[in-house]
């Protein structure tokens, strides 16, 4: 990952009286159109006539300054960070209110309780592996969704990773209404790094003074990125972090909810107070805020899947903000369009699942099927390879054996699947013709 340049020091471009006279009088405005450009990108760009790039950038930051609100932590220099709230911020959390909390009408899909629970556990089981993938495992997505849904033990540390964040995400969905808490952040990254890290004993254990401290590196060079402050200060950040993830620590007014989130993901991230696993505890803890803060569709979302697709992008956006005298403004911008992505990509994702439903269920009208069986036939219908057993339906539905063994027998009995034993297990498949049974089925009852 590249570095961005960092910024002209401002004392050394205001030197000159009349320099800073100049830039006043150019007027300069915080952004470069809507856009809240850092040094890095301002420096190949063309100046306002008149100026000087670096006194152009000099007429940013001084504008920006009005903007800016201090916040409650500071970097490893004990410079305090700060943020900013330019218009398309304020715009995309007037989308995320919108969409992603309140009682909005919101498809079918998530409303019914027995469709949201399959859904949710999709999602989980998205985000466990993405997150995962993030941080350098290897494992495919197809072979994670089937040790996950299948039950199986992991055999890889790739794979232990991907469950121990999927059992992590449960918990957090257990916790919205919990208070952060310094135990409960410290349970969370206990089962996030379970039988992955090199010292078992360092699972759930903030480093400790003695300890050789974690720094970021470039996966490919291996340059230093970043360096988290130092260990002795690790249990007083925490305990700060936690109260601020709560509610509290902000004397700059109102504090958007969304934002906190960000900033408590930005917190811990920037203070890495663990050997490894900071980053899926801190996607974790954002998580966690979010919910606790009303945020309930945050659940459904895969944040981490969208970071993934340009893992550049998200490292870029903590490096602008430790080069740029703590500006996390950066952070918050690249993170609120993460969330309306995932947003407007489940809204998608979600329309398509209800016409594949609604599809079936025409098909199948007439048919005393329960929706658990609609979904699967649903799969099914779309998957021609797709396996389904006892276990995968329990977890999928998050319903007991005996339920799941009953809608399989069923779906068996009338013809949509077939079944092979493979050691102790049935394997459920649809059908080679299951397209023509269900048409079948739907022009018999014309």
């Amino acid at each position: 990952m590249k570095i961005p340049v960092s910024p002209p020091d401002l004392s050394t471009v205001f030197s000159d009286p009349e320099t800073l006279q100049k830039v006043i009088r150019a007027g300069v405005k915080p952004t470069v159109g809507d856009k809240y450009r850092h040094w890095d990108t301002v420096r190949q760009l063309v100046p306002p006539d008149g100026l000087t790039s670096d006194e152009w950038w000099a007429g940013i930051k001084l504008a920006r300054v009005f903007l800016h609100k201090q916040l409650p932590f500071r970097d490893a220099k004990g410079e305090p960070f700060r943020f900013a709230m330019p218009d398309p911020a304020w715009e995309m959390v007037h989308l995320i209110d919108q969409k992603a909390s309140g009682e909005i009408a919101f498809a079918e899909i998530v409303a019914n309780p027995q469709s949201r629970r399959r859904y949710l556990v999709s999602s989980l089981i998205e985000e466990a592996i993405t997150s995962s993938q993030l941080e350098g495992a290897t494992t495919t997505g197809r072979v994670a969704k089937e040790m996950i849904k299948s039950g199986r033990r992991p055999r890889t540390r790739s794979e232990r990773m991907i469950l121990n964040n999927y059992e992590a995400m449960n918990r957090i969905s257990r916790l919205e209404a919990t208070a952060v808490s310094k135990d409960l952040i410290l349970e969370l990254h206990r089962i996030l790094t379970t039988d992955t890290l090199e010292n078992e004993s360092d699972a759930g254990r903030i480093q400790q003074l003695g300890d050789e401290r974690v720094v970021v590196k470039d996966r490919q060079t291996h340059k230093i990125l970043h360096v988290p402050p130092p260990a002795e200060q690790l249990e007083d950040r925490l305990d700060a972090l936690v109260e601020f993830a709560n509610g509290g620590s902000f004397d700059g007014g109102f504090l958007h909810p969304v934002v906190r989130a960000i900033l408590v993901h930005f917190w811990l991230a920037y203070d890495h107070p663990f050997a490894d696993g900071n980053g899926r505890t801190a996607r974790a803890l954002f998580y966690w805020t979010m919910l606790r803060q009303g945020y309930w569709l945050t659940e459904f979302l895969s944040i981490s899947r969208i970071l993934r697709t340009a893992p550049g992008q998200y490292g870029g956006a903590f490096l602008y903000t430790e080069t740029d005298d703590g500006d996390t403004t950066y952070f918050i911008l690249y993170q609120l369009k993460v969330i309306c992505r995932a947003i407007d990509e489940l809204h998608t994702y979600l329309g398509r699942k209800m016409q594949d439903v609604r599809q079936a269920e025409r098909l199948l009208k007439g048919l005393r099927l329960n929706r658990r069986q609609l979904a699967l036939l649903g799969h099914a219908f779309r998957n021609q390879d797709g396996e389904y057993t006892f276990k995968s339906h329990m977890r999928s539905h998050d319903v007991v054996y005996e339920t799941a063994r009953s809608d399989l027998l069923e779906l068996l009995e009338l013809g949509f699947l077939s079944r092979d034993v493979v050691g102790r297990e049935y394997i459920f498949r649809p059908t080679d013709d299951l397209a023509d049974r269900l048409r079948a089925s739907g022009s018999s009852r014309r």
